[in-house]
């Protein structure tokens, strides 16, 4: 049951209380910035499109406006179902024993977004990082395929480890490996107890770590031997974090605040060192690439991924490194070849791009998973680091290799497609989730005519992408998301798109998904794009409080394609062909929303442009009574030609 007035004034009061004492941090922070302004007015109009901007941007979702509103109670506030979600999928909290929480939820418009909210319950909310932890706590346990490349050793206990990760997340480990990065073991004091060790290393590991250590000396040792390993590690968070007490909340501040560190730890890992290491090369010289197995960096495999062809002056065919070839930390990296010099030409040529990483961290996707531990080439271990060619450019799988290591996913609408095919085939379901998110969002699939002409935002979505490919792209990769949006984008532009010969190419293509077809079988594409087509007139219609045009309207349509005799007015009369002269083809148009003729009057051509009035014109360019008449006309005029498609491709449906 949803609180009243008194149970959220109360709730402010005692989180007021915890956030003074520094008990509790500020979760929705006041933000008083532009971005942030635009960024609640776009959640206030329902904007996906610059609602999708700002969060890429790194806006603060959870802050609130001088008014104290976040942008989801905003959203929700004014019933914009797709932007909560939104804000939801990118991390937007919503706990119901907080004040923001239960304000979001009392103010919510409807019950369909009452129920949205919800259904994030608090493992959605409070840790939107737990698939990297969960994963990288999991490699402690991981025997096949086994990828520690070093071992801790205690008096009664050892540990398989990863360099990389002991690197990213412990200074004093990112100290000692970089003057030893041969090291395979590592021993360790006999005076700490094992127990410290394990907590430790969970810590590391992103592991949730407990208080809970035993009874008596047992715990004051323990304790103790923890105490000295964050000193000595250089992890103070881990001793501190041990002690704290708190309720729920605190607890889960504190969790998110220790995955949050790690993931950053682990990015700045990723930048600093596969990034800062990729090799370009020329592709007929990349299988040739030797990369020590005992490299600086601890890599243990190349991934390949090849650049179009480009034409270019090629001075030499020895590889083209991003950084020097020296070695690091006393270890070579980079690939090693014995190419000539050749005079320079102009060519074309393709480039690849080698990026050294660790199979620890591409385990997260079932396809690297499965191929690492199985019997295939690229799961063996030669003296050389494996290369494995990845179909897609590098730009993408720099994307996929930053959402492993670090859970990030933000890229632009440009390359948003090709991460998503990239996604698909390797397996990285959440990834390709987030993809199809950008596309259906930056969209903007259910902005109007006028608005996707005039689009508030520098660039319309067809000045970047294909639509027809984002169809494509959802049929192809199983996506309901962008196949619904695809169909909501055409239909509110189908006049753009009716009679282009690529949109009856989409159209056969939707056809003939269906395997043994049969007559009576419809095409799905048409059937979602007769929907929003209704739906994108019924709302307008809604507004103006008269939906029973739309009724009307598609009576006409029946109506025109079916009765050769006469026509139906919704008036209640069938007029004969021979009362009413010509009769206007299905995809002409005819006003039945008012008493208007089909044909303008005398007094409509008072309004005509020439004649410096300001006419409202339908698709077929007759005049109509007003916006409203306009638009019955318009479907009905949509909905003939969507007829007319049809039986010029002989499909029925």
């Amino acid at each position: 049951m949803v609180v009243g007035k008194h149970e959220i004034e109360k709730a402010l009061h005692v989180e007021r209380q915890e956030i003074s004492a520094g008990r509790l941090k500020e979760e929705n922070p006041l933000d008083v910035s532009e971005s942030f302004r635009v960024f609640c007015e776009a959640c206030r109009r329902g904007d996906l499109k610059v609602c999708q901007e700002k969060i890429i941007e790194g806006v603060n979702i959870n802050a609130s406006d001088r008014f104290n509103y976040t942008p989801l109670i905003l959203a929700s506030l004014c019933g914009h179902y797709e932007v909560v979600q939104l804000l939801l999928e990118s991390g937007a909290l919503c706990e119901r024993d907080t004040f923001q929480g239960e304000r979001c939820l009392y103010n919510a418009l409807n019950d369909r977004i009452r129920n949205l909210l919800l259904s994030y319950d608090y493992s959605k909310t409070s840790d939107p990082l737990q698939p990297l932890a969960g994963h990288v706590t999991s490699l402690l346990a991981r025997e096949h395929p086994l990828t520690s490349d070093i071992t801790l050793l205690t008096a009664d206990h050892s540990f398989r480890l990863h360099k990389f990760i002991l690197s990213a997340r412990s200074p004093y480990f990112a100290k000692k490996l970089s003057t030893a990065p041969e090291s395979t073991s590592w021993r360790l004091s006999n005076s700490v107890p094992t127990q410290s060790f394990d907590v430790a290393i969970r810590y590391l590991y992103l592991g949730e770590v407990s208080a809970d250590l035993g009874d008596g000396e047992e715990e004051q040792a323990i304790l103790s031997g923890i105490g000295k390993l964050s000193q000595q590690l250089e992890i103070e968070r881990l001793f501190e974090g041990i002690m704290e007490g708190g309720d729920r909340r605190l607890a889960r501040q504190r969790r998110m605040d220790e995955v949050n560190r790690g993931r950053n730890q682990l990015e700045i890992w990723f930048n600093d060192n596969v990034l800062k290491h990729k090799v370009d090369i020329d592709t007929r010289k990349a299988d040739e690439v030797r990369w020590d197995r005992e490299n600086g960096i601890f890599a243990d495999v190349l991934l390949r991924a090849d650049e179009d062809v480009e034409e270019q002056t090629e001075q030499t065919s020895e590889p083209t490194i991003r950084n020097t070839l020296g070695p690091v930390n006393g270890i070579p990296i980079g690939p090693t070849s014995n190419g000539s010099r050749s005079p320079s030409r102009s060519r074309k040529s393709r480039k690849s791009v080698l990026f050294p990483v660790h199979r620890a961290m591409l385990l997260r996707s079932e396809y690297f998973s499965t191929m690492f531990s199985s019997e295939f080439r690229e799961a063996q271990e030669t003296l050389h680091l494996q290369i494995v060619p990845i179909d897609c450019p590098p730009s993408v799988l720099e994307v996929v290799l930053r959402f492993l290591y670090a859970e990030r996913a933000d890229f632009p609408l440009e390359i948003a497609i090709d991460v998503l095919f990239a996604a698909d085939m390797l397996l990285i379901e959440k990834l390709k989730q987030r993809a199809a998110q950008i596309v259906s969002t930056l969209g903007n699939g259910a902005a109007s005519i006028v608005e996707s002409e005039n689009p508030r935002g520098e660039t319309d979505l067809e000045d970047i992408i294909d639509i027809y490919d984002v169809v494509r792209a959802g049929w192809d990769t199983r996506v309901q998301r962008l196949e619904e949006f695809g169909a909501r984008y055409i239909a509110y532009r189908l006049e753009r798109y009716i009679d282009k010969e690529e949109f009856a190419d989409l159209v056969k293509e939707s056809a003939n998904r269906v395997k043994a077809r049969q007559e009576t079988d419809t095409v799905e594409l048409i059937d979602d794009i007769r929907y929003y087509l209704s739906e994108r007139f019924r709302l307008r219609f809604e507004d103006a409080g008269i939906e029973e045009m739309m009724d009307e309207s598609e009576e006409l349509a029946i109506a025109t394609r079916e009765n050769e005799q006469g026509i139906d007015f919704g008036l209640g009369d069938v007029k004969p062909m021979a009362e009413l002269g010509q009769l206007p083809a299905a995809n002409e148009g005819i006003d039945v929303a008012t008493s208007n003729t089909a044909r303008a009057s005398e007094d409509d051509q008072l309004y005509a442009p020439e004649l410096g009035g300001g006419a409202v014109r339908t698709l077929d360019g007759e005049i109509a009574g007003d916006e409203f008449a306009q638009d019955a006309v318009n479907y009905s005029i949509l909905l003939g030609k969507i007829d007319k498609l049809l039986g010029g491709l002989r499909l029925d449906a």
